[in-house]
């Protein structure tokens, strides 16, 4: 029943999002806050600790309710509590009123109020960047945050409820995104105070780029089927190295041929109020690189991201149908 608990908790995000300040969120930072404060010790094997502490107990904690759900109601309670992980861990609604926004405020021709927002989305500065700049990040922060959001989830709750382990994938997944990047010293979204030693920012790194190494290439493999083949294609075979963080940069090489936009350059920083005195800038999500081919970005491109995305959300959800059905009548 993967495909249907995926529908119902993409229908009720789209009519229901879930708040920006909502207690599961803030119950998500307090515990990557509370595992870091008391099993970081500086050491390389504490940082690995501190990670399966963070990320897996509480998959193995859903997966534990999926079971017990399973053994005793049966599959529709299951299902109801597959629908309610994935509610809160998937879904476009989660970003997109910033995409929004700044599309808007371009649309306008406002362009101090879309450098504004993208500041406030991002924690960047934003100086005076030129509208195509701007375009240009919006798409960059926006794909990957789709990926982030919804293709990735996807996969891993697909791939685990297929094995029988219920919606334990999804929270594996998003989980193991939100530490890499809540311990990052000065990364998006994350306080001096809440940064780990280097050997935990490490490891969180490292078993981030181990756990979306798989579906960032089937998101950029969707995007390929959706858009321009041959030259999604093409730019992720010969641009993808051009970005500094090799999952990232799959994703993005494929969508700017996708597409054909101009994509990867000047990086933008990290606000210095969220940098601790002496620090050097941090490249927010390190989503710079030398340009790839294409157009000068433009409006118009960002609507035809959208379309990208929710033809490859089709794409997926045709599948998993068509799957679902084979298991069915087979």
């Amino acid at each position: 029943m993967s495909f249907f608990a995926i529908l119902m908790a993409l229908l009720i995000e789209q009519a229901r999002p879930l708040a920006r300040s909502n207690p599961i969120h803030a119950g998500v930072r307090a515990w990557a806050l509370s595992v870091s404060r008391n099993f970081d010790a500086g050491k390389p094997h504490h940082g690995w600790v501190a990670w399966i502490l963070a990320v897996c107990v509480p998959s193995l904690a859903v997966l534990g309710v999926h079971w017990l759900l399973m053994a005793t109601i049966g599959w529709p309670a299951a299902v109801v509590w597959g629908i309610a992980v994935l509610y809160v861990t998937l879904g476009f609604r989660q970003f997109s009123h910033h995409f929004t926004n700044i599309r808007d405020a371009l649309e306008e021709r406002d362009e101090d109020a879309a450098r504004a927002r993208l500041a406030a989305w991002q924690q960047v500065d934003v100086g005076l960047l030129p509208r195509s700049e701007i375009v240009r990040h919006v798409i960059e922060y926006s794909v990957i945050a789709a990926h982030r959001h919804v293709f990735g989830v996807l996969a891993w709750f697909s791939v685990l409820a297929a094995l029988g382990l219920g919606p334990a994938g999804a929270v594996f997944y998003r989980l193991s995104e939100f530490v890499s990047r809540y311990w990052k010293m000065g990364g998006r979204g994350a306080s001096v105070a809440h940064s780990g030693s280097l050997p935990l920012q490490r490891a969180s790194a490292q078993a981030w780029t181990v756990v979306d190494w798989l579906p960032a290439r089937l998101t950029a493999l969707s995007f390929a089927v959706v858009g321009s083949f041959e030259e999604a294609i093409d730019g992720w075979r010969f641009h993808a190295q051009h970005f500094p963080n090799d999952n990232d940069g799959v994703i993005l090489a494929a969508t700017a041929g996708a597409i054909n936009v101009r994509l990867g350059g000047e990086v933008l920083q990290t606000r210095s109020d969220l940098l601790p005195e002496g620090a050097l800038h941090p490249d927010v999500q390190e989503l710079g690189g030398d340009s790839t081919p294409g157009r000068e970005p433009d409006v118009a491109h960002l609507r035809s991201v959208v379309g990208l995305v929710w033809r490859s959300v089709v794409v997926w959800m045709l599948l998993l149908a068509l799957l679902t059905l084979a298991r069915l009548l087979g």
